[in-house]
Formats: structure tokens, sequence, C-alpha cells
């Protein structure tokens, strides 16, 4: 599973709040942090800051990127391909919403990865 290194709070729109929880947890590695009826705040790399899901009849599909240390481990893992970008290298998966999840490694430039 992908080990985020960190992110900023995202905040993500999804038809169902528990079903969200579940696939965060269980397709990203991510632990709930806060629960109330209306939003969960999943916990990112131990960071302050998290992804922040709540529910909403009219999704809008988001985009984020969670740093990793290898973004081929993490396409490997998730069975999708990786593709370039200027700091590494990206995989994306979509969750059930339509959303696309990333893990970005630094390979391209590692003075600016986190360790």
């Amino acid at each position: 599973m992908p080990e985020p290194r960190g992110i900023d709070n995202v905040f993500v729109e999804v038809g169902d709040l528990d079903e969200a929880v579940g696939w965060y947890e269980r397709v990203v590695g991510l632990t709930l942090k806060v629960r109330t009826p209306d939003m969960a705040v999943l916990d990112v790399g131990g960071d302050v800051a998290g992804i922040v899901l709540s529910s909403a009849d009219q999704v809008s599909p988001t985009k984020v990127w969670f740093e990793v240390a290898d973004a081929r481990d993490a396409a490997t893992e998730l069975g999708v391909q990786t593709f370039p970008i200027p700091t590494g290298l990206t995989a994306e998966v979509v969750d059930p919403w339509g959303n696309r999840i990333g893990f970005t490694d630094y390979t391209a430039r590692p003075d600016l990865a986190r360790s």
C-alpha cells in the first residue's frame, strides 16, 4: 500500500461517507482521525492537516496527490501505470465518485522530497 509522506488539507465531496472512509483506508492507506455525521477527517502521515471528506448530493470530482517514496511501487500495488511529471513520476487511481488520487515521487527532484 502506498505510504503518503504529507499533504495539506484537501476537501473531497463523496456520495456515501461511510463507503468513502472505507475506500480511502483500504486503497490509499489513510486512517480516520475525526468523524462527525457530515464529515470525516483522514490522517495523512501524522501531519496536522489531512483529507476532509464530506457528503454531497452533487459530487464535484477532485484531484489529490500524495508524495510517496516511489511511484512505481505504488503503481504496481494498485495495478496502474505511472506517467512522468517535472518532479518525477505519478500513478493515479479513481475513487468510486470520480476523484483522482495520485501517488507522486520526487525522483527527478530529490532536493524537494520529504524524507
